[in-house]
């Protein structure tokens, strides 16, 4: 009703649980039969836990994409050519993936950010292997870094960081408009 575009629905989902991607594409899969691009853009850098039991940040920011993207990944096949965007983050360099604790916080100090940079190296590495098993159907897919962009992605920081990470954010990062 806002964008003033009938064509615009809202639908609900819940990166945060997996029951509610799980409902989402359900729904979406009943009511509309076309799918030509889909973007992964939602992100958070959180410390807590999910109701699935992972980390916050690793499941927003990865597992919940991953299972939307295979949900209606049969669609975007038969209404090729289509998409999948996943935004990443240059802070996948700074990540490192442990299968054997895979979705749990790393510890120490900065484990919200790592679990952030975890997440966004997951992010990348699910985009390759993605765009490598769909060559030759019409459906690309592209990792992104959109670059440095001062949202409230880091509203959950810690105090003590907050007076650093600020003034950085505000001198050199991209507003959201931008």
């Amino acid at each position: 009703q806002e964008t003033g575009n009938a064509e615009v629905r809202f639908m609900q989902l819940d990166l945060a649980s997996l029951r509610s991607v799980r409902a989402f594409a359900s729904a979406f899969l009943r009511q509309e039969p076309h799918l030509h691009l889909l973007i992964n853009n939602a992100g958070v850098s959180a410390g807590g836990t999910t109701e699935d039991g992972f980390s916050l940040s690793f499941q927003v920011n990865h597992l919940g994409h991953f299972l939307l993207t295979q949900l209606l990944l049969e669609r975007l096949q038969s209404c090729a050519p289509s998409r999948v965007v996943i935004v990443a983050s240059r802070a996948h360099c700074a990540g490192r993936l442990h299968p054997d604790a895979l979705g749990r916080p790393p510890p120490g100090p900065l484990s919200t950010f790592r679990d952030y940079c975890d997440s966004k190296l997951a992010n990348v590495l699910h985009a390759r292997e993605l765009a490598t098993r769909l060559q030759g159907t019409e459906v690309t897919c592209y990792a992104v870094h959109p670059g440095f962009v001062n949202t409230e992605l880091f509203r959950h920081a810690p105090l003590w960081l907050k007076p650093l990470f600020l003034p950085l954010a505000w001198l050199f990062f991209l507003d959201a408009a931008e």
